[in-house]
């Protein structure tokens, strides 16, 4: 399963279709493909493709809704995008914590939604009534001027870099299974290794700190694991047999 698959990026009653060219960029850089459009007062056309540059994939794809409440309807976690605060206090969170949330639900095969206002007035106080949670960009106060392809672009970059790290954590969580050998058990394989290089004659018994510090490094870089290991020394006694 794609993950980001489960992100729906919705936008409502966007009037300038080059804004959902340029929306539908944004999100293919970060790997989103799914987006939904509200009621757009003018349906994608010709300059909405042109400004996909290459992901025009994404705006022949976008499904139309004619209400938010019909985009939504199969979603588990719905956030909206507020560049000012309201009146009713709500949950709100960081991008960060925006991404975080996303990724958390949708690893869980939930659709999930992030949803973008109009151009010049955002979202209403109903439709931000419809979401869960209310996110914004914490922007130059004295100039905060995001055109929506930029809100568009800095939520999903948080998203992919949320996604990004779980992957790196379940990496983690991988090599943390792995058994490596113990510093003592390296050192005799060093050893061991010396003594049979000095008796094929690859290295000088005079000189042999040169070319052991280069395995050495080399072994230390490669981090061997205690089963790799075990062959390494498998592969010296059948050689010290040989000779």
């Amino acid at each position: 399963m794609n993950i980001l698959d489960k992100v729906k990026i919705v936008l409502v009653e966007t009037s300038h279709t080059g804004n959902m060219g340029s929306a539908a960029r944004a999100m293919k850089t970060m790997g989103l493909s799914n987006l939904c459009l509200v009621n757009p007062v003018i349906k994608p056309d010709s300059q909405s493709i042109s400004l996909a540059a290459g992901a025009s994939d994404i705006i022949k794809n976008a499904q139309i809704f004619t209400s938010l409440e019909q985009a939504i309807a199969d979603c588990r976690l719905v956030i909206g995008t507020s560049a000012r605060p309201r009146s009713l206090q709500w949950p709100n969170l960081t991008p960060k914590e925006c991404g975080d949330k996303i990724i958390q639900e949708a690893t869980e095969n939930a659709d999930v939604a992030l949803v973008f206002g109009r151009e010049r007035v955002g979202l209403t106080n109903d439709e931000l009534q419809k979401c869960h949670y209310h996110v914004g960009i914490p922007a130059n106060p004295d100039y905060s001027s995001l055109n929506l392809a930029m809100s568009v672009q800095v939520l999903c970059y948080e998203i992919r870099m949320s996604l990004l790290n779980r992957q790196t954590v379940l990496t983690s969580q991988c090599d943390s299974a792995i058994q490596f050998p113990k510093d003592e058990d390296i050192e005799r394989f060093y050893q061991h290794l010396e003594q049979t290089l000095l008796q094929t004659g690859f290295i000088n018994a005079n000189h042999p700190g040169q070319i052991m510090g280069r395995l050495r490094r080399l072994f230390t870089r490669a981090r061997i694991e205690q089963s790799e290991l075990n062959i390494l020394r498998g592969i010296l006694t059948s050689i010290d047999k040989k000779l």
